[in-house]
Parts: structure tokens; C-alpha cells; sequence
């Protein structure tokens, strides 16, 4: 049984890192943690459905491919980098996918097409090694077409060839104007100085120092000290590029002059928090300005659809979290599909429910978390107990077996460990009452604390009123 609980764990933690910052697809399993009991680790408990993981006192592990709200620490959102991972990993004919692993050619052209909208179907193929049904053909047009990529006099194009950091950044830097110097000195990063930069690539690789778009890279270490970038960190480097755009603190040039990346500014209608939302819960939003998608325009006040796929609920040391999902924007007869490629949220206005809403909440809210400890807290008992006649009546059953197989050095054996199934049962069941006792007074206090001071849980919700500018 604890083989199988461990297996379980370990199926839980794998999902959690695999999934790509918990990619909200409706195909990929979904987690909701809960906070208590939790004053033992050991206390872990998880459930696991076709769609859904469910885990209480666990410790549940976040990728850095999330998009966090600004102003909203413990509000994350579908990410640019998230989705480039899960397009590449789906579209490309490598099974062994690793966004670890140093970007290829063809991956970087698709990265770069999909950020600045260069996918391009017409046919810019002058290399040998593109066939006619290459997966990544129509980004490889869309990179040859708008010229921020080129083949090999060769007349091959290398699509699976690895992109050194170094050709990253000069091919980054031709789309955008940054004032730099003209020595030779190699520029550091992080106050290091930038390993397997060439002399050739010093300039372009000081445009993209300079412009900070390189700040938002993960494992800077290794940005500064390997010879390659990853996937994931070039798809980093390109959605902080589109964001550095969006503000206008970097210029594009080329291809990218007229570059305009969409902005959707909405207005929630709902409250969502990780104290009381639930996966699946639905939410809607309005437009507050008129925005073009797809060639449609979609005027203000135009609604959008969309759904808690994610939470974690706040206990002790774990400030919680939620996840959520933009689903549709719809005005009148004209409906799109939310765009998944999302690089940026802030938050404009941050609110509070007032204290007579507060006030009339809390005796409901109280009364279903501390329940919901209590309930929790006696399942594991019974789990406990559960386990522990299951393993005793192993035991004795074993002493009986082995003694009258004339082997009782065996049977003696298996008193000892009948003996010490009941203590491990009795202590666990103590510690059970210990945590779930703990966990009720921490719930009403963390009640009474919302009721007071509202702002402390406000980095994990998104309140009505409040308006999300949302950059994709």
C-alpha cells in the first residue's frame, strides 16, 4: 500500500513538471491542491481522476514556463513560452523532445514566425533538405519570406541543425534598433561576461544586452556560460521581445517596423481566489476598448468566457495559487477563440470586497474550509486504519503460517512486526488529531485575517471590477 502511495506521489510530481506550467487543455490533467492537514509531510494524500489530480498536504511543484499577473503574484495565466513548447513538442518529428535541449534551426524559425506573426505558406523553398511535407515548412517560408532568415550557400537550409547562442542574438538583433558601442569588448550579463561570443557576434549580442529583452531568459548561469540557448529559453528571449514591443521601449526594424502585438483590455465580473475557487468554475469579463483579432473587430464591452483550471490553496508555508484560463471573446454573432500564446498581464486596478461583503461571507466560508480540514482529517484516519487492520491481519496470519511451518524464528519475527504495525498506527492516528486540530484553528484565524485584511490574500485573486490588460 505505501509502494503504491509513492507510486502515486511520484505519477503526481511527474505530471505536475510535465505539463508545461499546468497547461490548461482540456485533454491534460488538472490539479487542485488542498492546504490541510499539512503540518506533516508525510500526511500526503492524492487522488487521481481522468482529468483531474487532486492533492491535500502535498507540495505541488510549478514550472517556470507561467505567466504571472503583475500586481498579482499568485495569478497565473496560459503562457507564450508554455504554448511554443507544447507546438513544438506536438507539431515536430523528434520523439525524444527535450525543451532543455538547445533550439534547432527549424525550431527557431518556428518560435520566430509564431512570435511576430511571419507564417508565410508561400513557397520560399531553395534548399534541398526542406521537403514539400516538412513539418515546419510554412514557418521556415515565413522566416525565409520576411528575411530574418537565410540558408547556406550550400543550398541546404539545416533545419536540424543547432543554434548557437551566439547566431540567436544576431538574428534577434537584426529586428531591433539598440543603441550600442562599437568596440570589441564582449558584453557580460549578470555582471559575467557572455562565454562563446566571436568576435563577429559581439555587436548584435550587445543589442540584446542592451535592450534587457534578455532579462526575462531563465538559469542566467547558463545563458552566460553554454554554448547553446534551449528551446525554452529562446522562447523566453522572443516573448519578452513582443512584450518589450508591445511598450515601446524597444524599436523593430525590418520586418518588425510595423509590428503591433494585440492587446485585449477586460473587465472581470467575477471573483476568483485560491481561498474559494474550485476547478471548473466558470467566469466571464467585458472588453473595455474596442480590439481587432483575425480581422474582425470586437467592440468594447464585447464578453469573455473563461475557467479556474488550476488552484492551490493557501496553508503554512504555501501562499497559494490559481491558474485560470481565457476561453472565448464573443460580440454579437461574431465568436473567437481566446488566443493561448499569452505574453503579458497586469493588473491596472487592484480591489478588495468591502467588509459588509466580507462580513456576510465569512460565517459560509468558515464554516465549509473547516470543514473541509475535519472531513479530510477523518478520511485519513480511516485510510490509516484501513492500512493498519489490512497489514495486522497480515501479520498475524503470518505468525500463525510460519510457526506452524515449523519456522519460528519467522513467527517471532512477525509478532514484532504486528506489534509495531499497532504503534505505527496508534502514532499516526495521534499525529492525524495533532494536524487536523491545528489545521481548523488555522483556517478560522486565516478566515478572520480575509475578514481584516483582505489585501494579504489579494496577490491570489482576481476581484470584480478589476481590469486585466492582457498583451498576446
Amino acid at each position: 500500500m505505501k509502494n503504491m502511495k509513492n507510486l502515486l506521489l511520484g505519477s503526481v510530481v511527474a505530471l505536475t513538471l510535465g505539463s508545461a506550467a499546468f497547461a490548461a487543455d482540456c485533454d491534460t490533467a488538472k490539479v487542485e491542491a488542498y492546504a490541510h492537514p499539512c503540518m506533516f509531510g508525510s500526511q500526503a494524500q492524492e487522488v487521481s481522476t481522468a482529468n483531474s489530480v487532486y492533492v491535500t498536504g502535498g507540495k505541488i511543484l510549478k514550472s517556470q514556463q507561467h505567466i504571472g499577473v503583475a500586481n498579482k503574484d499568485r495569478v497565473y495565466l496560459d503562457s507564450w513560452v508554455s504554448d511554443m513548447m507544447s507546438l513544438l513538442k506536438t507539431r515536430s518529428e523528434n520523439c525524444n523532445f527535450d525543451e532543455k535541449m538547445p533550439v534547432l534551426r527549424s525550431e527557431l524559425a518556428v518560435i520566430l514566425s509564431e512570435g511576430f506573426n511571419l507564417k508565410n505558406t508561400a513557397d520560399a523553398n531553395k534548399y534541398n533538405d526542406i521537403p514539400s511535407n516538412y513539418w515546419a515548412k510554412d514557418w521556415i517560408n515565413g522566416a525565409l519570406n520576411s528575411g530574418v532568415m537565410i540558408g547556406y550557400p550550400d543550398e541546404s537550409f539545416r533545419p536540424d541543425q543547432p543554434v548557437t547562442k551566439a547566431e540567436v542574438f544576431a538574428t534577434v538583433a537584426q529586428l531591433i534598433d539598440v543603441p550600442t558601442d562599437k568596440s570589441l569588448v564582449v558584453p557580460s550579463f549578470k555582471n559575467k561576461e557572455l562565454k562563446y561570443i566571436p568576435d563577429w557576434a559581439i555587436a548584435p549580442t550587445k543589442e540584446v544586452v542592451n535592450s534587457r529583452i534578455l532579462e526575462a531568459v531563465p538559469n542566467p548561469d547558463k545563458v552566460n556560460n553554454d554554448e547553446y540557448l534551449s528551446k525554452e529559453q529562446v522562447a523566453y528571449l522572443v516573448g519578452s521581445l513582443r512584450q518589450y514591443l508591445a511598450s515601446g521601449s524597444v524599436q523593430g526594424v525590418g520586418c518588425l517596423q510595423n509590428y503591433t502585438p494585440t492587446v485585449i483590455n477586460i473587465k472581470l465580473a467575477d471573483r476568483l481566489s485560491a481561498r474559494q475557487s474550485n476547478i471548473g468554475d466558470k467566469f466571464t469579463a467585458k472588453t473595455t476598448k474596442d480590439v481587432v483579432i483575425n480581422g474582425v473587430c470586437y467592440t468594447a464591452g464585447s464578453v469573455v468566457t473563461g475557467e479556474v483550471v488550476e488552484v492551490s490553496r493557501p496553508g503554512v508555508d504555501n501562499p497559494g495559487y490559481i491558474k485560470v484560463k481565457f476561453n472565448q471573446l464573443k460580440s454579437g454573432d461574431s465568436c473567437v477563440e481566446f488566443p493561448t500564446n499569452l505574453s503579458q498581464a497586469t493588473a491596472d486596478v487592484t480591489k478588495n470586497p468591502n467588509i459588509v461583503a466580507r462580513l456576510f461571507g465569512f460565517p459560509f466560508s468558515g464554516a465549509a474550509r473547516v470543514a473541509g480540514v475535519a472531513g479530510r482529517t477523518a478520511a485519513a484516519g480511516a485510510d490509516v486504519v484501513a492500512n493498519g487492520v489490512e497489514q495486522f491481519g497480515d501479520n498475524v496470519s503470518d505468525i500463525f503460517v510460519d510457526t506452524l511451518s515449523l519456522q519460528p524464528v519467522a513467527g517471532v519475527k512477525n509478532v514484532g512486526n504486528a506489534v509495531v504495525t499497532v504503534g505505527k498506527g496508534i502514532f499516526n492516528i495521534c499525529k492525524l488529531a495533532v494536524s487536523g486540530t491545528f489545521g481548523v484553528v488555522y483556517e478560522l484565524t486565516d478566515e478572520v485575517r480575509y475578514l481584516l485584511v483582505p489585501q494579504y490574500s489579494n496577490e491570489s485573486s482576481l476581484n470584480p471590477g478589476e481590469e486585466l490588460t492582457i498583451l498576446f
